[in-house]
């Protein structure tokens, strides 16, 4: 070999032992680097980028069907091209919490189905204002197109009694005929949820359009015209109180009768599953009511979230799941379950459909189905309806006895605080009653325009010490409310405690008889909230029973969440 051949050589071999060292070097830098972090990068990249489990967000009244539909897709274990099996995850979340997730961009899902698409126009729209585009230019969406695979008309639950009262069947039921019974008869109860829930919001724009006198394309300026103003004004007067979703009220209904509410707004599906011991014996059967006005739909629309973190099986997964709602079987299910399917082409009327008269549904109904509005309209009718809304009087009694001493009273403040910043309009009237060996502290009565920064304040500097007068406190504050003698109102008591009775000058059986007597000129409704296991169940039960409310058991943990869902109802 010559000189050149060899010097050749010997160069090739330290290019390539270079080349080794280089590549030793490197995938050593590599392994420090994945030492410094909790998982190697590209590890954790391929993993994530392979994934084809799908977790989807659900609103809490579909819980059952979406769980069985679920169950039958994973059971047929599909599987994405590089042969990932295709999987759904579920979470069981309230709409507004699907909105806050991607708004706070930490979602636990990569797909949501709420109850209706008026809460995916909700999240675009705020989604899109949050993002930098040019003047004119139309602002980005964070869902893909939604697909629909089971709705249900809004109706009037009313128990049979009362809807042949209404004028069912031979007559039309409607909202204004909810108006009429109401002022006939000061005993007739109805309610609809607050516009923060679908069933609430979807009735109240049904009596926008009623007022209007339309039956699609509601504007702003329709909504917002006087005499539809005063119309939805009216009818909004003789609601008994207004409340959570409708899933809550059904709750209600089955546990304490027609003695809570004669009417109220859920959808269709939830009458049928009512009527057939879903949730348990029915006390009595229920008629869905199909406004003869027109009804709007909860429409349980299916979409994708479009962000980086959702990956290309994820994608896959989620069209998979797409058409498997839509295949016949599947529609067939979602009938069985009490809605009606997308799929037009099945017939209510098929074997095994619960959309039967027996059920209190009419398949045939509604006749009159209004078209969704814009999300502009749909924002400025919510505003609307704060100002329309039937207006409060309540009075909030407090609990500081010495056993509040600690996170209890933390918390309590907490929960006050969030119950007053959820009540926006400064319309509504709020008191406070204070007590602990007697009632310590009182704030009248009086708009919030004059006294949040009062009730907040006293909030603030609330102290623990003393024995339990709870029943002073709260016919203390039931005085002041009969003494406002305000039938036009809501009017209500939020007490709360955490112990036993043992200081009051008043006996709970004087008490009930107070309240039942004057209930008959002044209906005054009173919520008790048992907060932790020391509180008197038995007693607060009473007291929320002779005046038609309600017992809530709450902890440290749930009691601000729970202020919050009472702020629904006023």
């Amino acid at each position: 070999m010559s000189r050149q051949q060899t010097g050749r050589r010997n160069g090739l071999l330290i290019l390539i032992a270079a080349l080794l060292l280089l590549c030793v070097f490197g995938a050593f830098a590599i392994i420090l680097i994945a030492q410094r972090t909790s998982t190697p990068v590209a590890q954790t990249s391929a993993v994530d980028q392979r994934t084809a489990t799908l977790t989807i967000a659900y609103s809490p009244e579909k819980a059952a069907l979406i769980k069985a539909l679920t169950e039958k897709f994973n059971a047929e274990k599909q599987r994405t091209s590089d042969r990932q099996i295709m999987q759904v995850a579920l979470v069981e979340l309230t709409s507004e919490e699907m909105i806050n997730q991607v708004l706070a961009g930490e979602p636990s899902f990569q797909a949501l189905s709420p109850d209706s698409a008026l809460w995916l126009d909700q999240l675009n729209r705020r989604w899109g204002d949050t993002q930098a585009t040019e003047p004119g230019s139309i602002a980005p969406r964070i869902t893909g197109t939604p697909v629909r695979y089971a709705i249900t008309p809004i109706v009037i639950a009313a128990w049979e009694k009362s809807a042949r009262a209404l004028g069912w069947p031979d007559q039309p039921v409607g909202w204004s005929t909810l108006q009429a019974a109401a002022q006939q008869d000061s005993n007739f109860r109805w309610s609809h949820p607050s516009t923060a829930y679908a069933s609430g919001l979807l009735a109240t724009l049904a009596e926008f359009y009623a007022g209007a006198g339309v039956q699609r394309g509601l504007t702003v300026e329709m909504a917002q015209d006087a005499k539809t103003v005063e119309f939805v004004s009216a009818i909004e007067k003789t609601v008994k109180f207004y409340g959570e979703a409708e899933l809550a009220v059904i709750q209600r209904v089955l546990q304490d009768g027609p003695k809570t509410l004669d009417a109220f707004v859920v959808s269709e599906q939830l009458v049928v599953a009512f009527n057939t011991g879903v949730f348990g014996q029915p006390p009595d059967a229920l008629v869905a009511l199909y406004p003869a006005e027109g009804t709007l739909w909860a429409d349980h629309p299916l979409a994708l979230l479009e962000t980086a973190a959702v990956t290309t099986n994820q994608q896959r997964t989620f069209q998979a799941f797409r058409e498997f709602l839509a295949e016949p079987e599947s529609q067939t299910l979602i009938l069985r379950a009490g809605y009606r399917p997308a799929d037009l082409t099945i017939p209510l009327d098929s074997p095994g459909s619960p959309l039967v008269a027996a059920n209190g549904v009419d398949p045939a109904q509604p006749q009159t189905t209004l078209q969704l509005p814009a999300p502009d309209v749909v924002s400025v009718v919510q505003n609307v309806w704060a100002l329309t809304k039937r207006k409060t009087n309540v009075i909030l009694v407090v609990d500081t006895s010495g056993s509040m001493e600690g996170d209890k009273l933390d918390n309590a403040q907490s929960a006050l605080r969030t119950f007053l910043a959820q009540i926006p309009s400064d319309q509504e009237r709020v008191g406070l009653v204070e007590f602990n060996s007697g009632v310590a502290n009182i704030i009248e009565l009086d708009t919030l325009a004059n006294n949040r920064a009062v009730l907040v304040d006293s909030v603030d500097t609330l102290t623990a010490g003393g024995n339990t007068a709870l029943l002073d406190a709260v016919r203390s504050a039931y005085t002041r409310l009969q003494r406002q003698a305000d039938p036009e109102r809501i009017n209500a008591i939020v007490a709360m405690t955490d112990g036993k009775e043992n200081a009051s000058a008043v006996t709970l059986r004087q008490l009930t008889r107070e309240i039942e007597a004057g209930n008959q000129d002044v209906p005054v409704v009173i919520f008790c909230i048992a907060y932790g296991s020391d509180a008197d169940y038995t007693m607060l039960e009473t007291l929320a029973e002779a005046s038609g409310g309600q017992v809530r058991e709450g902890t440290t943990e749930t009691i601000r969440e729970l202020y919050k869902i009472l702020s629904s109802y006023f």
